[in-house]
Order: structure tokens, then C-alpha cells, then sequence
């Protein structure tokens, strides 16, 4: 007879990196927007590099990077055209990592409240997790357009766990990146990070409970943490 694990009462997920790998999606779409501008295509590494902290943020660093800064008006028009090829593309170009829909549903079954903390737009989030079939194991799936302040503040994560009338002291993170280490521990909920996805600093640099690198292996982690707390 197998063991029954223990999960936390609460999991709040990053998406990109973590459940699905959007890079392709991204660098599809970011180099259209930056073609019809006249900078050259970004490779995947180069892409990887700049992914992370939101779509605004990304293609105004790109511009900066190749010298040309944009006004905040003209930052909004780049925006919307990312946007509209991303919408375009992202079905085709995203792939759910290997587990994640075992593993979700795993956790869903066990009751096991899970929402979504995104520093994406709505836009570019709800149509994209509906088409892959993903959204269906979420509570709440709070994008950067939902807060007023995105991660790394600790509000992002909080109004996760609110929307899924989740318990602070009874949650935790699973992201893949600095900047989703750092919203967790702002939000004083222990984090777990998958190896796999688009962090930017060392790992032994983060604050983290446990490292991930195959998302199969989440509820053994889950169990292992919950026991030992």
C-alpha cells in the first residue's frame, strides 16, 4: 500500500518557467516587434536573458541595450503590437513541461488550493492557459493587471493566496527565478525553485527550501517539506 503524501494547504505557481515554456512564444513575437524597428532578431540565450520581468520591461531594456531609448507613448504601441503577435503565436510555439498535467491534477485531487502569480498581462495569460487546458486546475489566476504592485512584492503573492481563500502561514511558492524567490520570501511563504526555467542569478545565490529539476518529482518535494516542518 502506498504512503499518502502531505501537501501545503496552499501552492501558489509562477507560469512561465515553471509550468510552461514560453521562450519560444516570446522570442517569435519580441522579434517581429523589433524587426519592424529595425534591430536585428534576438537568438533564444539573448531572448532568455531579458525574460522575467514582464513584457514592458523587456522590449524597453532590448531597446536601450542597442541604443535606442523609447518614449513612454511609443513603449505602449511596441507593447500592443507584442501583444497581438504573441496572441498569434502562442499556441503553437508553447510547450507544458513534462509532469506538470500529472502532477497538477495529482494535487487538485488531493484538494490542494493552487493559484497562478504572474508578472504577465492578462492578455497575453488567460487564452494561452485555456487553450493548453491549464486553467482548469486554478483557483484564481492573478496577473501583473491585477495588483498595483507585481513581484517581487509581496502583494502579488498575498492576493494569490486571498483569491484562492488560502492560509499565508499554511501556503507555498514554486517558481523559477530570483525574482519569484524574492516575492516569496517578501511574502514570508517558503519557496521551492525548478532548475529548468529562466533564472538569471546562481541558484545557491536564492533563498529556497528545495531545488526542482523534474517537475514529476513536486509532490515527493511537497511531502518531504511538509514532514519535515
Amino acid at each position: 500500500m502506498s504512503t499518502k503524501l502531505i501537501y501545503p494547504d496552499t501552492i501558489v505557481f509562477d507560469l512561465d518557467g515553471t509550468l510552461i515554456d514560453s521562450l519560444p512564444a516570446i522570442r517569435v513575437a519580441l522579434n517581429q516587434v523589433l524587426s519592424a524597428e529595425g534591430i536585428i532578431k534576438l537568438t533564444t540565450e539573448e531572448v532568455k536573458e531579458v525574460v522575467g520581468f514582464g513584457a514592458k520591461w523587456m522590449i524597453n531594456r532590448v531597446h536601450e541595450d542597442f541604443g535606442q531609448p523609447i518614449k513612454p507613448e511609443k513603449l505602449e504601441i511596441l507593447m500592443d503590437r507584442y501583444l497581438n503577435a504573441y496572441m498569434e503565436n502562442s499556441v503553437e510555439y508553447t510547450l507544458v513541461y513534462d509532469g506538470v498535467y500529472e502532477v497538477l491534477a495529482e494535487l487538485k485531487n488531493a484538494g490542494v488550493r493552487m493559484g497562478i502569480c504572474t508578472n504577465k498581462p492578462g492578455l497575453s495569460t488567460r487564452p494561452v492557459l485555456q487553450s493548453l487546458k491549464l486553467d482548469q486546475f486554478f483557483g484564481a489566476i492573478v496577473t501583473e493587471d491585477d495588483v498595483e504592485n507585481r513581484k517581487p512584492h509581496r502583494q502579488h503573492v498575498l492576493e494569490t493566496i486571498r483569491a484562492v481563500k488560502g492560509d499565508v502561514s499554511k501556503s507555498m511558492f514554486v517558481g523559477d527565478s530570483e525574482t519569484d524567490m524574492a516575492a516569496a520570501k517578501n511574502a514570508g511563504i517558503p519557496a521551492i525553485c525548478v532548475t529548468y526555467g529562466y533564472c538569471h542569478v546562481p541558484y545557491e545565490d536564492l533563498e529556497v527550501k528545495a531545488l526542482l529539476s523534474d517537475f514529476h518529482h513536486l509532490p515527493e518535494v511537497l511531502n518531504k517539506l511538509q514532514v519535515s516542518s
